[in-house]
Order: C-alpha cells, then sequence, then structure tokens
C-alpha cells in the first residue's frame, strides 16, 4: 500500500501539480479499499478481502511501477526533441490501461470463478471507480 501511495503520487506529481497529485493518490487508494469491500459485502465473500486487496495491489504496484518508467521515457523524448514522442506515450498509456485490465479480471475471474465478459465487467468498473472518480473529483 505504501509503494502504491508513494510510486503513485510521484507519477502524478510528474503529470501535475504534486499537491493535486497527492490528493488523487490518495481519492485513488480510499476508492480502491471502498470498492474492493463494497463487492465482497455485495457477494458475500469478506473472507477473500486480505487476498484481494492484496491481489489487485500487487497488479496496481506493477503496472504503477511501469508507469513510472514510462513517464521518465517520456521526459528522455521531450529532452531530445522526439517526433513521435506523444504517439509513443499514448500508446504505452493504452498498453498499461490495458494490462492492468486484464489482470484485474484475470484475478476477479480466477478468485471467483466468474465468466470472462462478467469479470471484465467488473474490472472495467473498478477501473472507472478508482481512476475516473477520482479524477472527476480533482477537475471539479
Amino acid at each position: 500500500m505504501v509503494f502504491y501511495l508513494v510510486s503513485g503520487i510521484i507519477v502524478e506529481g510528474l503529470i501535475a501539480d504534486p499537491a493535486d497529485g497527492t490528493l488523487e493518490v490518495s481519492l485513488r487508494t480510499i476508492m480502491a479499499f471502498s470498492s474492493i469491500a463494497m463487492l465482497l459485502l455485495v457477494i458475500r465473500k469478506w473472507q477473500y478481502f486480505n487476498q484481494l486487496f492484496t491481489a489487485i495491489f500487487v497488479c496496481e504496484n506493477f503496472i504503477m511501477t511501469l508507469a513510472i518508467a514510462a513517464e521518465a521515457l517520456d521526459f528522455v523524448m521531450v529532452m531530445n526533441k522526439e517526433e513521435y514522442r506523444e504517439e509513443i506515450s499514448i500508446s504505452l498509456a493504452i498498453l498499461l490501461v490495458g494490462w492492468y485490465l486484464a489482470i484485474v479480471s484475470y484475478i476477479l475471474r480466477q478468485l471467483f470463478s466468474y465468466k470472462m465478459s462478467v469479470s471484465i465487467i467488473l474490472a472495467v468498473s473498478y477501473f472507472v471507480a478508482t481512476y475516473g472518480i477520482p479524477m472527476l473529483v480533482m477537475d471539479i
């Protein structure tokens, strides 16, 4: 959890204001905790909380580490005035989000034996709740 907070603050601090980044990462952490808790309460499988929370945050930490590397690459490309910097950065972001959704979907499918479609819908919903809502709150 601490690694997620620190790495998230680094990534968001590189993109935006460090204070805003810290607040957004804190909101994302709260939303992640709440989303996982709500899902497990609704399906009445609270005993899986530690297992699911750990699995998802290991995924989050891995993807966040790759996001830091992508931000560093973007910085290097800006300094070198790379012609296709934007296309490369956007492609990496899409790849990371897609990979993130695939991993979270896989975790949900394996832990609860959901069909693939249900696990993908839950993974996208989790992503929207943990990234979209804090982003909207920060834009207000």
